[in-house]
């Protein structure tokens, strides 16, 4: 049996599907259900389902980074998307991450039927169709890596940890560091600390700030190892740093 994982934040919606598809007819059984995307991340890492149906515009949450981070840490899981957002380029994207069928609420029933045989006869095809699944999942691997690097940059100056860059990508802390070494080609601590010594290289242009205070402002707490990072990435300490500005 095919295991299928729902995540709606309408739970009407959720049980509808649960109760009015035949999932026996296809071989499948309902083995969870979630309404936001972080506990759908959460349910699909505990479960390992074969197949999700999922909403992609749920309140505060990012939809195309979750169906990216589901298809790149699980590329043989087939998906569907079920929503309401009728934005063609958001579709586009949803479609290029590797989503198998993009279906607009309401859904008629025969489409998620058609949906669900195209999703098993998919998995029964693997490993047939590996080369074509690896391909989405690396187009899932780029655009994670896009969305981890643009959350890194905006939270660089705070207490950043891998775990928190991760779930905001909705990904295992090993698959984030995964694909960053992969697709970055620097672990997660060597981007942190670029980010953090070029921010530190451009307030030292300012002679009225003093250089600890510099270091605990792009993220330092200990002004030790602050001037280790700076001279390990620049060669130079802090102050010859600014002396030769």
């Amino acid at each position: 049996m095919y295991r299928v994982v729902l995540i709606d934040d309408e739970r009407m919606i959720v049980e509808g599907l649960r109760r009015v598809i035949p999932w026996q007819d296809y071989g499948c059984e309902v083995a969870g259900t979630a309404e936001d995307a972080v506990s759908g991340a959460e349910l699909i890492r505990e479960l390992r389902p074969h197949i999700v149906f999922t909403d992609i515009r749920m309140p505060g949450q990012d939809g195309l980074t979750m169906l990216a981070g589901l298809r790149s840490e699980f590329p043989d899981m087939q998906v569907s998307v079920l929503t309401g957002y009728r934005d063609f380029s958001y579709a586009q994207e949803a479609i290029r991450l590797g989503v198998t069928r993009f279906l607009l609420k309401p859904s008629k029933l025969d489409e998620i039927k058609e949906a669900l045989s195209a999703m098993t006869d998919r998995l029964r095809a693997l490993p047939a169709e590996t080369a074509e699944e690896n391909s989405d999942s690396q187009q899932a691997g780029h655009y994670l890596v896009r969305r981890a690097l643009a959350y890194m940059q905006q939270h660089f100056t705070e207490k950043l940890t891998l775990s928190e860059v991760a779930d905001a990508c909705y990904v295992s802390q090993w698959h984030l560091s995964k694909l960053l070494n992969r697709y970055a080609g620097k672990s997660f601590n060597d981007i942190l600390n670029s980010l953090r010594v070029e921010e530190a290289k451009r307030l030292l242009a300012d002679p009225s700030l003093r250089i600890g205070d510099i270091g605990e402002m792009v993220g330092y707490a200990d002004p030790a190892h602050f001037a280790k990072v700076f001279k390990k990435l620049t060669d130079m300490s802090a102050n010859e740093y600014r002396s030769h500005l």
